[in-house]
């Protein structure tokens, strides 16, 4: 549900893989699509898009005044070597992934429900691997293992804010970088029925928020410094899924995707149903 393939698309093949999913905290929910668009450019090499958009609706609070876009990412994978049955090699894959800010962030007045996005430019650099092993029911289990690592520029940012910023703020916010591991593994119950399950680590660094307060709340003269910092933080998650393979193009996924809470990770609960279409 989850991890990506390693595997690249054949040259001039595609892949279109719509997600609807609800990510469900104790505040509120995260109505949302998100949508992989692959091309296989070359044998080893697939580009791709992935559009989000997203509705928020929260507790105690006015929800987001409309649907709106999120971040949008661009990325390019390459193959590095392919799997041979009976050799210990995996399919290996380097990606490269850029997100651009397209989704709001800032300058949420009363409605911080509209933020969609980070603001911020983020690149992220992967690795995927991907292999297979028979079992003694003659079936097959795939199991993917993927790192990656995501860097973050520096942000502007006026008023409201995704962090956590008020009314009257000018200032700027640096994302720290952020850690990704994602093991999967894949069952073929029969030729059409696949029980998944992903296991996620994600360590985020401390995002540091600088800047001045304009709106003077408390009646004193000048404008007040603002620094504040979030901490690094940690977050466990697992996600069992349940995928239907119509034809050999064609399969249906609807599985969960559950965020352990601690101290600094908000606990979720994200049921999704995904498409998957290979041309």
């Amino acid at each position: 549900m989850l991890a990506n393939s390693a595997a690249t698309l054949p040259q001039g093949h595609y892949l279109i893989e719509p997600y609807l999913f609800d990510v469900h905290t104790p505040h509120g929910n995260g109505f949302g699509s998100l949508t992989y668009i692959n091309y296989g450019l070359a044998d080893r090499l697939t580009v791709g898009l992935i559009p989000v958009f997203g509705y928020n609706r929260v507790d105690g609070g006015p929800n987001a005044s409309g649907i709106g876009m999120g971040d949008l990412s661009v990325l390019a994978q390459y193959r590095l070597t392919q799997f041979q049955e009976g050799s210990w090699l995996p399919t290996i894959s380097v990606q490269l992934e850029e997100t651009f800010p397209t989704g709001k962030y800032d300058r949420l007045h009363n409605r911080p429900a509209d933020a969609q996005g980070s603001g911020a430019y983020t690149t992220i650099v992967q690795i995927n691997t991907q292999t297979y092993f028979w079992m003694p029911s003659g079936r097959i289990l795939r199991t993917r293992f993927n790192v990656s690592q995501a860097f973050s520029r520096r942000v502007d940012v006026t008023d409201v804010s995704v962090y956590g910023t008020g009314q009257g703020f000018r200032g700027h916010a640096k994302p720290g970088s952020s850690f990704y591991a994602n093991a999967a593994w894949e069952y073929s119950v029969t030729q059409n029925w696949v029980l998944a399950l992903d296991l996620t680590y994600r360590h985020n660094r401390n995002t540091r928020v600088t800047g001045t307060d304009t709106s003077d709340p408390l009646g004193l003269p000048g404008q007040q410094e603002v620094r504040s910092n979030s901490g690094p933080s940690v977050a466990f998650a697992f996600a069992p899924a349940i995928e239907y393979n119509l034809s050999a193009n064609v399969g249906v996924l609807f599985g969960t995707r559950v965020i352990l809470g601690n101290r600094r990770t908000t606990r979720s609960v994200t049921p999704a149903l995904a498409i998957n279409y290979v041309h």
